[in-house]
């Protein structure tokens, strides 16, 4: 197994923002986690990746327990983040953007001057053909469309090589041929890495989800199953929209 999750609870003000009782996850599994606003979604990869503390539980990465490491202990250990914003650095070129993303023990200013051997340089090509940005590589990053600047965050947490990815809704603002195109860039890389993605389009979700999809409502796990099976689960029916009566043509 290459997640293990039991018993992991945060509150934020006295507001319980997860309490997850189980997850796991598969290596190279893609999971789609859904949810209404306010589900935890975000709090879990938060969790996973460091960036925020639970009051209790445990997460077990590969065997290796990851709760109480920092952000960059955790990345070390092979999980990668994308958030919802890309926060690409927009005055660089494509390049130079995935240059830095090579795990390097130099300063960025040091990155931007060091001369990449034949070996990086490669990977960085390839990686770029695999998102569709090698005929990006010496644009500058800010002119980059929308769908391309999530696909260079991609790219970025590819090439620090990590066993588990962990994206956060990358379809959010695209357009309809990039959203597919992000769909088929992830069902790809769920051939080498385990990937969670959150997302809230629904046609999205039924394009990737290719096992599980998990649903969490107020922070706990609602149901998991198959996108057929979920879609037509009351309760998520129910949850999702709040509503007991509505269809859900898109689901």
């Amino acid at each position: 197994m290459l997640l293990t999750v039991r018993d992991l609870s945060v509150s934020f003000g006295g507001v319980h923002a997860l309490n997850l009782s189980h997850f796991s996850l598969e290596d190279k599994e893609l999971r789609v986690i859904i949810g209404p606003n306010g589900a935890g979604k975000s709090t879990f990869l938060d969790i996973l990746c460091g960036k925020t503390k639970p009051n209790s539980g445990e997460v077990l990465f590969n065997g290796t327990p990851v709760l109480g490491k920092t952000e960059v202990e955790i990345a070390n250990l092979g999980i990668g983040r994308k958030f919802q914003k890309p926060s690409v650095f927009p005055s660089l070129t494509v390049y130079e953007n995935m240059l830095l993303a090579f795990k390097m023990k130099k300063s960025i200013l040091a990155s931007l001057f060091f001369k990449p051997t034949e070996e990086i340089d490669t990977r960085i090509r390839e990686v770029a053909a695999r998102v569709g940005l090698v005929k990006e590589l010496k644009k500058i990053a800010g002119e980059l469309s929308h769908g391309q600047k999530q696909w260079l965050e991609i790219a970025i947490v590819v090439l620090q090589d990590p066993r588990l990815m962990l994206i956060d809704e990358p379809a959010a603002g695209m357009s309809d041929e990039e959203t597919e195109k992000t769909g088929e860039l992830l069902m790809q890389l769920s051939k080498q890495h385990g990937i969670i993605v959150i997302e809230h389009d629904m046609k999205f979700v039924e394009q990737i989800a290719q096992d599980l999809v998990t649903v969490l409502v107020r922070g706990k796990l609602l149901v998991e199953g198959s996108f057929g099976e979920i879609r037509n689960d009351q309760r998520v029916i129910d949850s999702y929209l709040g509503r007991a009566n509505v269809q859900l043509e898109n689901f």
